[in-house]
C-alpha cells in the first residue's frame, strides 16, 4: 500500500474561471513537479463534499491540507483543518480570492505553489455561524440572493467578475421586501427591517471597500452591517457607493459591533451565505468565534 503524502491538495475543479487547456488538477500536478514539492492531489467524488474529502485525507495520513479553489473551497477545507488541528495551505483559484489576498498569498498558481514550500505558519481567528466556519463573512438577505442569481449567470455565461457584477444588478432589479430581524448583540436587543445583514471577519475585505469595523476585529468582536429599509433605487445607489468605496455609515448602512450575535429572522429556516457559498440553516443564527485559531501556511514576508 502506498504511503500517503504529508501534503494533500484538495482541488475544486469548478471554482473560479479556469479556462486553460488542461484541468485544474493537471495544471497543479505540473506545477508541483516543477517545484519539486511532494504532494497528493484529491478531488471530491460525485456527491462528496469538500469538507468530507478533507476529513478523509486527514484520516488517511495527510498532515497539511492545501485548498485549491475560491474562498468557498478554502472555507470548507479550513473547517476540517480546524476540527482536526491540521495546517491549511492555499492555492487561490477563485474569482475574488479575498482570503488569499488578505494573507499576501500570490494569486499566480506557480508562485502560490512555490510559497507552500518556503512558507511559514500564521494563526487566524475563525468565525462560526451555528457551528459552521466562515473566514471572510457570513450574511443573510440580499447577498445570499445575489449569490443564487450569480450561479445561474455563471452556468449560462461562465465564471468571471463581469458575470458576478451583472448578477448584482439583476438581483436588485427583482428585489421584493426587507427582512424583519430581531438581533441580540452581546445581550442588547434591537429589532429592525433590513434587506441585508452582513457579518465581516476580514480586515482586508473591509479595507477593499473602505469600510469601518477593523477595530472590532482587532478586539475579537465582529462588525455587523445592516442596510436601511429603502427603495430599490436607494439600495442600488448604496450598492454603487460600496463598489466605488464611498458608502456612508448612517446613510447607506448601519454598523454594529459585538462578540456574540444572535439573529432571529422570525421563521424556522433562513438562507445564509458563508464565504460565497449558500446554505439553508435553522434559525435563530448564532455567530461567534471559534475557541482557538487556525494555522495557515503563508509566505515568509506576509507573516
Amino acid at each position: 500500500m502506498t504511503r500517503p503524502a504529508a501534503i494533500c491538495l484538495i482541488v475544486n475543479d469548478r471554482a473560479g474561471d479556469h479556462s486553460g487547456p488542461t484541468s485544474r488538477s493537471e495544471m497543479l500536478r505540473d506545477l508541483l513537479d516543477r517545484t519539486g514539492l511532494e504532494a497528493e492531489i484529491r478531488s471530491p467524488r460525485p456527491g462528496q463534499s469538500l469538507t468530507a474529502l478533507a476529513h478523509e485525507a486527514l484520516d488517511q495520513g495527510c498532515g497539511t491540507l492545501v485548498a485549491a479553489g475560491g474562498d468557498g473551497t478554502i472555507c470548507a477545507v479550513a473547517e476540517a483543518c480546524h476540527d482536526r488541528d491540521a495546517t491549511l495551505g492555499v492555492v487561490p483559484q477563485g474569482t475574488f480570492n479575498y482570503f488569499a489576498r488578505g494573507l499576501g498569498i500570490p494569486l499566480d498558481p506557480e508562485a502560490a505553489v512555490a510559497a507552500l514550500a518556503g512558507g511559514t505558519t500564521a494563526e487566524l481567528r475563525l468565525g462560526e455561524v451555528n457551528g459552521a466556519v466562515f473566514l471572510n463573512n457570513a450574511s443573510l438577505g440580499l447577498y445570499p440572493a445575489i449569490l443564487e442569481r450569480r450561479e445561474t449567470t455563471y452556468r449560462r455565461w461562465g465564471r468571471s467578475r463581469a458575470a458576478a457584477y451583472w448578477s448584482v444588478a439583476q438581483t436588485l432589479a427583482g428585489m421584493r421586501r426587507a427582512m424583519r430581524l430581531r438581533i441580540d448583540l452581546d445581550g442588547q436587543t434591537l429589532t429592525l427591517r433590513t434587506p441585508l445583514a452582513f457579518v465581516a471577519n476580514s480586515a482586508y475585505q473591509l479595507q477593499q471597500f473602505n469600510l469601518d469595523g477593523i477595530d472590532a476585529l482587532e478586539t475579537g468582536a465582529f462588525p455587523l452591517f445592516t442596510a436601511p429599509d429603502a427603495s430599490r433605487a436607494e439600495i442600488a445607489r448604496a450598492t454603487l457607493g460600496l463598489a466605488l468605496r464611498a458608502a456612508q455609515e448612517g446613510q447607506d448602512f448601519e454598523l454594529h459591533r459585538a462578540s456574540r450575535i444572535v439573529i432571529d429572522p422570525g421563521r424556522p429556516r433562513v438562507l445564509v451565505a458563508r464565504d460565497g457559498e449558500r446554505q439553508m440553516m435553522q434559525a435563530p443564527l448564532t455567530i461567534r468565534r471559534r475557541d482557538r485559531p487556525l494555522r495557515v501556511l503563508v509566505p515568509g514576508a506576509a507573516a
